[in-house]
């Protein structure tokens, strides 16, 4: 019997490393900034363009980059992706890239307006979330951001444990009840 390929069912490979794209392609995570959903609270986030040269597609496809003290910048109109460490790649020759130059970021008009109105706010920041290549070009998640406090830092954590120790519990009520 003809099964058609759209409802065989998926394989399994990527341990969570690739998840389908709100309007479809393939998203495969290449860095993630864990520090900035933990020093930060999200407010809005968006998926903009890169502009690389050649040798940092082949660096970020290594997968050796590194978000931690990234930030991006409103200037003149454009933005501008800063302190985002891309290594140079290995057999990279004289064309090779700096590791930590400005890139430019590929949003709409509306976007960039949106994001430097609420950024000039008092405590409001614009932060990288992830690069990834989608539909195998890179993209990177950023997000409009407000700083959090040390005592909201703190009450994260505890409503994280709390969700964890409830999970935990259910789960055992549930394996108790089966057998």
């Amino acid at each position: 019997m003809y099964v058609p390929k759209e409802s065989q069912p998926k394989q399994g490979g990527g341990a969570g490393k690739a998840r389908e794209g709100e309007k479809g392609g393939k998203r495969k995570i290449v860095a993630q900034n864990k520090k900035a959903r933990h020093d930060y609270a999200i407010i809005d986030t968006f998926e903009a363009g890169l502009v690389l040269t050649g040798t940092e597609v082949k660096s970020l496809r290594q997968g050796r980059t590194s978000l931690t003290d990234g930030f991006v910048q409103i200037d003149r109109g454009e933005a501008w992706l800063h302190n985002a460490h891309i290594p140079e790649y290995n057999q990279g020759s004289w064309t090779n890239h700096s590791a930590r130059r400005k890139r430019k970021l590929l949003l709409h008009r509306e976007e960039i307006d949106k994001l430097e109105s609420k950024a000039q706010e008092t405590g409001h920041t614009i932060v990288p979330l992830a690069l990834y290549f989608k539909d195998g070009r890179a993209k990177a998640e950023i997000a409009l951001a407000r700083g959090k406090k040390e005592y909201d830092k703190r009450q994260t954590l505890r409503e994280q444990q709390d969700r964890r120790e409830s999970d935990r519990a259910i789960a055992a009520a549930k394996r108790k009840q089966r057998a």
